[in-house]
């Protein structure tokens, strides 16, 4: 018998967040929680919900992984022409979302996206193995085909005309960093009586505030 879905729920139970554990530093306390994600063997720990807006302001949101935390950025590589680069040229505000079940944790961060460098874009691009070089060149992200078997023969030809040479970076393909003007961390707690404290960046230093859940 099919279970009712509002009768699926968790007690939270495993930890607690304080304001005098979590310091002043939220780029430093989201490093903390990712290396016990990292080390607590948390399912794709480097996971997270990019959230953008369409033109029409439609709100729009797929998971894409966390390469990098520079400063006060985070930072995630994709097609520059795929949906979600369009969203972010025509409106750069975002927000990402990391969820880590295991330890009944997320955090939210919200700014805005920048591209980074060429040349950082180069020096991970092609850090990728080559079948994911390969796949990034074959696949024109988010525009529609009509067969499956297209993308495959693509792929198959670009694998052997590069096989043992260097990938080309593709023109439209690269890195973004989200600068956080907002950093909110959650940690789920008995009777739904959740932490919540969130970070704001208020003249160029962090303000941190507890939330009610």
């Amino acid at each position: 018998m099919q279970k009712n879905i509002s009768d699926i729920r968790n007690e939270y139970s495993k930890a607690s967040l304080d304001e005098k554990d979590i310091g002043d530093s939220p780029i430093d306390f989201f490093k903390i929680w990712f290396d016990q994600a990292v080390h607590s063997e948390v399912t794709e720990p480097t996971a997270m919900t990019l959230a953008t807006v369409r033109k029409d302001g439609m709100p729009d949101a797929r998971i894409v992984l966390l390469k990098g935390i520079e400063n006060e950025g985070f930072q995630f590589y994709t097609n520059y022409a795929s949906a979600k680069g369009k969203e972010l040229d025509s409106n750069p505000n975002a927000c990402l979302v990391f969820f880590w079940a295991e330890l009944e944790r997320q955090v939210r961060v919200r700014g805005k996206i920048s591209k980074v460098s060429r040349k950082s874009s180069e020096d991970y691009f092609h850090s990728r193995p080559f079948a994911s070089q390969i796949g990034a060149l074959a696949s024109s992200q988010s525009d529609p085909v009509a067969d499956r078997s297209i993308l495959d023969k693509h792929y198959e030809e670009l694998k052997l005309k590069y096989e043992g040479k260097t990938v080309p970076l593709p023109e439209n393909w690269g890195g973004y960093i989200l600068e956080a003007s907002e950093i909110e961390f959650w940690q789920g707690r008995r009777s739904r009586l959740h932490d919540r404290i969130l970070f704001r960046k208020e003249s160029g230093s962090w303000a941190k505030t507890r939330l009610q859940p």
